[in-house]
């Protein structure tokens, strides 16, 4: 809700969903009629639990996406009934996080008429950076100090304490393994 506050635009709160098909089909059938945009987290991945797409889908929505190839946030849905668009995003707090910023945010103010494009910097790093796996785009939290990107303590997406020290967002494309000091990366404030 502080998210979609800052945009701004007023949102409607309808209550945590119990694991159980029809109740999230009947929260998802009253989003639907009474909002423009409908966001929803978690219940968007492939556990026996994660309704979500196929009662989005019951409910007539169509899908234009299940998966993304971004890290935090891969298990993330986007569809469209009518003229109601709607985000299944994943349940982990540092996703939600992460996509609402880089996807629904964005999202939203293009709706409402901005043409402005989100801040993106290109900042060298302060300190040499490596990571194991690079088959996804990956936004890192980093702190911008003295024009230069030093990535924040983080282990993984459920470590949202991370987010309270960032100020920006490194992104990583595909195929990079290591970026060296100095060299200049893709950030995005906060």
């Amino acid at each position: 809700e502080a998210q979609l506050k800052s945009v701004p635009v007023t949102p409607l709160y309808y209550g945590i969903a119990a694991d159980s098909g029809p109740e999230l089909r009947e929260i998802i059938d009253k989003a639907l009629a009474e909002c423009d945009v409908v966001l929803l987290t978690g219940g968007v991945s492939m556990g026996d639990f994660d309704f979500v797409p196929a009662i989005m889908q019951e409910a007539g929505v169509s899908l234009f996406f299940k998966s993304l190839a971004i890290q935090p946030g891969k298990p993330t849905v986007f569809g469209r009934k009518d003229d109601t668009f709607i985000f299944g995003l994943p349940g982990n707090p540092v996703s939600s996080f992460v996509l609402f910023e880089m996807m629904v945010r964005p999202f939203l103010l293009s709706l409402m008429g901005s043409i402005s494009k989100p801040v993106a910097l290109q900042l060298p790093m302060g300190v040499d950076y490596a990571r194991r796996k690079s088959v996804r785009k990956t936004m890192i939290p980093v702190i911008i100090r003295n024009s230069e990107v030093f990535p924040a303590e983080y282990h993984g997406s459920a470590h949202i304490q991370a987010y309270t020290v960032a100020n920006a967002m490194m992104v990583l494309e595909i195929g990079t393994h290591f970026v060296s000091k100095g060299e200049k990366v893709h950030v995005r404030p906060l």
